[in-house]
């Protein structure tokens, strides 16, 4: 096993060895702030965020925040961190450096999972019981439009070029395309079971979707925007009904996805050339909310029903630590 405290932690770089290390793409006009070190961990059932130091890996408080916080996301320029309060439809802008909250913007019934346009200036958030996707003006908190779309939506993902937006329906098993610049739905996709999350290729061509009641990711090809593969997951012992994808990540470089497999207690490691499961990880109970540091070495991995996050070796995709946390977690943050 690595000895990880011999590792320089990445926050000690400069900022621009760590932005190419983590091959970053950010928008014209952006800078990149310098990472404060901290790791942040939304928590449902105690309505409050776990603070965790990134080199030492120990909690270092709770932060009350607001009703069932759930999904989190770092502005581009990784300044300011969105919070999904799913229970007081609101979105809460909270300043990284102090940790004080600085903004709110009401948003709609129910928000679990929203994104940011690549310039931060437009947020884009699934209305779960409306079944909209709304966008705001993050400066003046502003509805821009809202699309209908299918029942439950969940997963959202601006496209890498800005022009579409990406959002799951898990009843109608869909990805739907929503065009920006017309605020209209251009195309249904069909996909797994119960599509839940999403990540881009950091090229952009490919949007992976997890099926959580499909055992599966559905590959979709951004420029023709048709499916163009499935990777399903079997690993040894476990029932399929137990494989319940959620959560997904891509390695900086490209090469690897990672995937929480919820009541599999696992997380497979697929590499993305092949689109094969070339290994499973084994984590903590329901393993849904992923994060990466800056250099790809540590997968965090948040376990929903162990009310924990797994600490990932992705040399030797072995878990070497577990960091207990508040109940229920959602969604984990890294400010490396």
């Amino acid at each position: 096993m690595t000895d990880m405290t011999e590792i320089t932690p990445p926050s000690a770089l400069p900022a621009r060895l760590r932005a190419l290390l983590a091959g970053l793409c950010l928008a014209p006009g952006l800078a990149l702030s310098a990472g404060t070190g901290q790791i942040f961990v939304s928590n449902e059932k105690d309505d409050s965020l776990t603070l965790i130091r990134a080199d030492t890996r120990q909690v270092t408080g709770t932060q009350t925040q607001c009703k069932r916080p759930r999904h989190l996301q770092l502005s581009p320029d990784r300044s300011r961190l969105y919070v999904a309060c799913s229970d007081d439809d609101r979105i809460d802008v909270i300043d990284v450096a102090s940790r004080k909250t600085i903004d709110t913007l009401s948003v709609g019934e129910d928000p679990e999972l929203f994104d940011l346009s690549p310039d931060g200036k437009s947020l884009y958030v699934s209305n779960e019981d409306d079944a909209l996707l709304s966008a705001f003006d993050v400066a003046s908190g502003k509805k821009l439009f809202e699309v209908k779309v299918g029942e439950e939506p969940e997963g959202v993902k601006a496209s890498a070029d800005g022009k579409h937006v990406y959002v799951t329906s898990e009843v109608a098993n869909m990805v739907h395309v929503i065009d920006v610049a017309t605020r209209k739905l251009v195309k249904n996709i069909q996909v797994g079971n119960r599509p839940r999350r999403f990540a881009l290729t950091p090229d952009g061509k490919e949007l992976w979707v997890s099926n959580e009641l499909g055992a599966s990711v559905s590959v979709i090809r951004t420029d023709h925007l048709t499916v163009a593969q499935t990777i399903e997951f079997a690993p040894k012992g476990l029932r399929i009904d137990n494989i319940t994808p959620v959560g997904i990540i891509m390695s900086a470089d490209g090469k690897r996805a990672y995937v929480g497999l919820g009541r599999a207690n696992h997380v497979a490691v697929v590499d993305t050339a092949s689109k094969r499961a070339t290994d499973y990880i084994l984590v903590g109970k329901r393993a849904w909310g992923l994060g990466l540091t800056r250099d790809n070495r540590l997968l965090y991995v948040v376990n929903g029903l162990s009310d924990d996050v797994s600490v990932v070796d992705t040399a030797s995709n072995k878990a070497i630590a577990t960091i207990r946390v508040g109940r229920v977690p959602h969604s984990v943050v890294i400010d490396d």
